[in-house]
């Protein structure tokens, strides 16, 4: 009997817990159903692509990630990657869709086990801000038709809103009623005790309406039925299309970099519950894992969702087992409710993915990055206006590509060179260097900033010239804290000395790494200065420097004493 009772207390906390977690896959499955549906709307594809993707993907990921509460679904980003990647033109579209997310899966699942979760540090705050903000936008006025119910003409979404408001005469008013209840129905309800729930009591109540229009004025407001069978069996597996992937690549690869960064913000925005620190390589990989599934099974691609992730654990879910059942709420919905599916109105899709739209537009972080300087918001601004005009998956690419590029400019011109006076006490004090090299002085310079390729150029243009009256000087350059320096620097470094040398005057460089040392007597920069002009570095800071001021001061005192550099060859 004690036996016995001991077994049922250590059953009741597993029990508990799946109560928590089949409340939660109760609450996410139910939303989840006119979400996927929206995230097929907004991809340009069929609408149930969208509801397996939500479907096979998170179960697919379930058990993969690292992350526990990561719910893998078909995002906004994702999606209108999917709308630019011009499926319309291969001979399948349906199929190429299906490629295009094990496509997907299979680089995710590259780049996890390459731990390509280490690229995180090279996505700017900037790039990812504007790309965000725009893809907000995006979502908005990609769905003014279906909110409108009109027909618009364009090439893109800005030319088909632009032809809205030069022909508001389109505007069908019965689907512009079901649009605008419909969001006023989200807005309202998600403060209520129904939270996430009022989403869905928003899109059922906007679709009722659509039926009583339909039914009393025979108004046309259009339903999922209208543009797609809804089957009530789950899709039978389907294989690739290995002639579409070439064209396919570029998407992948776009979608693969979203879903990296998107499940990073999962990863720190939705902690696991035993205090384990997320791995995002691991999470890269699940989320292919969950692409791989949903593509098999007919679905779109898929990332980690925020909000998905957020709704599970706000709704009380335990463990992964949430997700799971969250899957078999949408399962259940499919095969006994897909008539009520195909009568979900798509004014009422296009509602929520407005409503959504409009939460991706967070203007007090567009602020942050302006307050970061202009080269950030150049950043931003410029990823924003690409994602706008140019296909998504091309945008983020470029965001990113600008960004390094401008990095690089700007770190190019941040070196800058300081003097250092060295007192008699041993003291070093920094002051402006002087224009000039002046007569018959030890001059120490000390060069900050990062010593690379670009900022070579810069670099020279920081050294003090020399004129008639620079004469018999030594030029010391301390390099300390330099561990790396490429040819472009080397070719200043030589170019400088030859120059000092034909004024009479020396360079004398002291160093702090062995490495630098080493490229430097590989190129015969160290010969070519001469004994005793290359000094390397101790544990004690500022001890060799002062050496080396000393010597050159020593020699400068010392009659008929040439500089060092002055009988050597360095052109």
């Amino acid at each position: 009997m004690e036996e016995r009772a001991r077994a049922s207390a250590r059953r009741r906390p597993d029990r508990k817990r799946l109560r928590h977690d089949a409340t939660a896959g109760l609450v996410l499955g139910i939303e989840s159903v006119p979400d996927g549906l929206a995230s097929g709307l907004l991809a340009g594809v069929n609408p149930l692509a969208g509801l397996y993707a939500y479907l096979f993907g998170m179960v697919g990921a379930a058990f993969v990630t690292s992350s526990t509460f990561m719910a893998v679904q078909a995002t906004g980003a994702m999606s209108l990657v999917v709308a630019d990647a011009g499926l319309g033109g291969a001979p399948d579209p349906e199929r190429a869709l299906f490629t295009l997310a094990v496509l997907t899966g299979i680089v995710m699942i590259a780049a996890g086990l390459l731990r390509g979760g280490t690229l995180l540090r090279f996505v700017p705050t900037a790039v990812m801000t504007g790309f965000v903000t725009a893809v907000g936008v995006n979502i908005v006025l990609g769905q003014l038709g279906s909110f409108t119910g009109a027909t618009l003409e364009g090439s893109g979404r800005l030319a088909k809103t632009l032809d809205l408001l030069l022909h508001p005469g389109r505007i069908d008013l019965a689907s512009l009623l079901v649009g605008v209840v419909t969001v006023a129905g989200i807005v309202l309800l998600q403060r209520t005790r129904l939270g996430a729930m009022g989403l869905v009591v928003a899109v059922v109540l906007g679709s009722a309406l659509a039926a009583w229009f339909r039914w009393a004025f025979g108004a046309d407001v259009q339903v999922v039925a209208d543009i797609a069978d809804v089957p009530s069996s789950l899709p039978m597996p389907v294989l690739p299309s290995l002639p579409d992937v070439p064209s396919l690549l570029v998407p992948a690869l776009s979608l693969a970099f979203i879903g990296l960064v998107q499940g990073a913000a999962v990863s720190a925005g939705v902690p696991n519950p035993d205090g384990r620190v997320s791995d995002p390589s691991r999470d890269f990989v699940g989320q292919g894992v969950g692409n791989l599934v949903s593509g098999i099974f007919r679905g779109m691609p898929v990332g980690g969702s925020m909000s998905a992730s957020a709704l599970v654990t706000a709704s009380g879910a335990r463990s992964r087992l949430a997700l799971v059942f969250a899957g078999g709420v949408m399962a259940v919905v499919i095969l006994a409710f897909s008539e009520v599916v195909g009568l979900v109105a798509m004014p009422a899709l296009a509602a929520l993915l407005i409503v959504v739209g409009v939460g991706a537009i967070k203007p007090d972080r567009v602020r942050s990055v302006v307050k970061t300087g202009r080269l950030q918001t150049v950043v931003l601004a410029v990823t924003f206006v690409l994602t706008l005009v140019v296909p998504v998956q091309y945008a983020v690419l470029l965001g990113v590509a600008l960004a390094i590029v401008l990095h690089v400019v700007e770190q190019s011109n941040r070196v800058r060179v300081t003097r250092l006076l060295i007192e008699d006490d041993g003291r070093m004090r920094e002051v402006e260097p002087p224009p000039t090299v002046p007569p018959h002085e030890v001059v120490v310079l000390q060069p900050y900033g990062s010593l690379f390729f670009a900022s070579a150029p810069t670099l020279r243009d920081r050294l003090p010239a020399l004129d008639a009256d620079s004469q018999g000087s030594v030029v010391i350059l301390r390099m300390r804290g330099v561990d790396e320096i490429g040819l472009s620097l080397i070719g200043v470094l030589r170019e400088y000395a030859a120059t000092l040398a034909a004024h009479d005057c020396s360079l004398v460089l002291t160093l702090g790494s062995h490495r630098v040392l080493g490229q430097l007597e590989h190129e015969g920069l160290v010969e070519a200065l001469g004994e005793g002009a290359v000094y390397m570095g101790t544990e004690w800071r500022g001890e060799t420097v002062r050496r080396a001021y000393v010597e050159a001061l020593e020699r400068l005192d010392t009659p008929g004493n040439r500089p060092p550099t002055a009988s050597r060859d360095l052109g």
